[in-house]
């Protein structure tokens, strides 16, 4: 597929593929584009000589036909890169500080903490041989990501500070510059961890599900109360300390919560840059299924109508899956590949063991290796490695490959057994957002060219836990 046509309401744009180009366009070059494929223009020509008028046709044509000249409309594809067949350098890493959690959320793809072993907390040592893996794993690389993640990292508050702590010193003294990022669901914040965020530059992800009902219904303790007020006041202590920067409330949608933009537009309540992703699951009562997509589709639009409409309303909030780069976005490798689970990017249990990433914890097929002796599935390694967009025969003739790099490898496993196979369902409302996402941000772009103010968000490469 070489072009992709997307609109919404009376907004109608054209992506072309391979390039990345985005082109707002009238309704009848939208129509003429859904006909035309580059080199047909006598059979577009009569296909709509009922419709428009054969000057008006002919003018459009003209149009697209110096576009196509750019090579910014039916441009070619690009060869894979020289760089898959390369060494991986290590990007990120994922540590399991805590394999435990004081909620017991329902949808917990970590089995309440455990991750369907044993609850365990990471040690100091552990985190310390965890770290020295990645700086030496990274190489030459300057710039390095460490997430602390669990359960709820905050269950190993003293391991936490350490990691950090260490992670400063290292940094400075390897010539590194290291992101960090944590995730929690905020019960457990309190006024001098929050300090120490602040003064360690940690990135933080806030666990919430929307409204109160939301995310009370999935998201209580172990006495089944219910956990929103507690979250809340954490969550507004960490943004207003941190004058609303350096986070991103996420949340979850089920087959209990369709209206998820209801929900969303709850969470503004709490903060400006949000998240919502879709549950991951097959069978079970909160799952969601084909009689959903519809009406998701519908809130991904309503969504998006809410987002211009704030925005033009001095109101502006980010929604992370909105965020596109139309200009100077990811380099071709990461086009193919995404988040380089199991090659660029690994998580490390307590026990020091070693997976592709956090999802895969517990698939005891995909552990890679352990701290103490290394990577020793390097077959599993260079699988992930050249397991990319151009490889995948579902993702190579997708309009939406480059955006979304072939989707979560932990969950086509865990719908196919067969990280080859994307997970389709996901794919349907990646592809959905996604549309959204374009014509939003290309609407943003034409303001900014037409000499407005520059309201698109700053597009960071930051990778959520899934």
């Amino acid at each position: 597929m070489l072009i992709h046509r997307m609109h919404l309401d009376e907004h109608y744009v054209v992506l072309d593929v391979n390039s990345g180009a985005v082109h707002l366009v009238d309704p009848m070059i939208y129509d003429l584009l859904g006909f035309y494929d580059g080199h047909n223009a006598k059979e577009t020509m009569l296909a709509f000589k009922d419709k428009y008028a054969q000057e008006d046709i002919r003018e459009s044509l003209a149009e697209i036909n110096e576009l196509q000249k750019q090579g910014l409309l039916f441009s070619k594809p690009f060869p894979v890169p020289i760089t898959f067949s390369q060494e991986p350098i290590l990007k990120s890493l994922c540590l399991h500080v805590a394999h435990d959690c004081n909620l017991r959320c329902g949808y917990c793809f970590a089995g309440t903490g455990d991750f369907g072993g044993h609850r365990a907390l990471m040690s100091k040592e552990t985190a310390e041989q965890a770290i020295e893996f990645a700086i030496a794993g990274s190489k030459s690389r300057h710039n390095l990501e460490i997430d602390l993640f669990g359960g709820e990292p905050l269950m190993n508050v003293p391991v936490v500070k350490h990691i950090i702590n260490y992670v400063r010193q290292r940094e400075r003294e390897v010539n590194k510059n290291i992101k960090l990022t944590l995730t929690t669901n905020g019960t457990l914040l309190n006024d001098d961890i929050v300090k120490f965020f602040n003064e360690n530059r940690v990135m933080l992800v806030l666990s919430l599900d929307g409204k109160r009902e939301t995310h009370n219904n999935m998201r209580p303790f172990p006495n089944k109360s219910g956990s929103y007020d507690i979250a809340v006041a954490g969550f507004k202590k960490v943004i207003a300390s941190r004058e609303g920067r350096n986070y991103y409330l996420r949340g979850t949608y089920t087959h209990n919560n369709l209206n998820f933009a209801e929900d969303t537009l709850s969470m503004l309540e709490v903060g400006k840059e949000i998240s919502m992703e879709p549950v991951i699951g097959t069978d079970e009562p909160y799952a969601l299924t084909e009689e959903d997509l519809p009406k998701l589709m519908d809130e991904y639009d309503k969504l998006a109508r809410i987002y211009l409409e704030k925005r033009e309303n001095g109101e502006a909030f980010d929604f992370f899956h909105f965020n596109v780069a139309l200009d100077n976005g990811p380099c071709v490798a990461k086009r193919l590949s995404g988040c380089g689970a199991g090659h660029e990017y690994f998580a490390i249990t307590p026990e020091g063991d070693i997976y592709p990433c956090h999802q895969f914890v517990g698939r005891e097929q995909y552990k890679m290796g352990t701290l103490d002796k290394g990577i020793e599935r390097q077959d599993l390694v260079q699988h992930f490695r050249h397991m990319h967009v151009m490889n995948k025969p579902l993702c190579k003739e997708c309009w939406a490959r480059f955006f979304c790099s072939g989707g979560c490898h932990a969950n086509a496993d865990m719908a196919n057994g067969d990280i080859s196979k994307p997970y389709e369902y996901g794919c349907k409302i990646q592809k959905k957002r996604l549309e959204c996402a374009i014509i939003l941000q290309a609407l943003l772009t034409e303001e900014v060219n037409a000499g407005g103010e520059d309201l698109r968000p700053e597009i960071d490469n930051f990778k959520f836990q899934i």
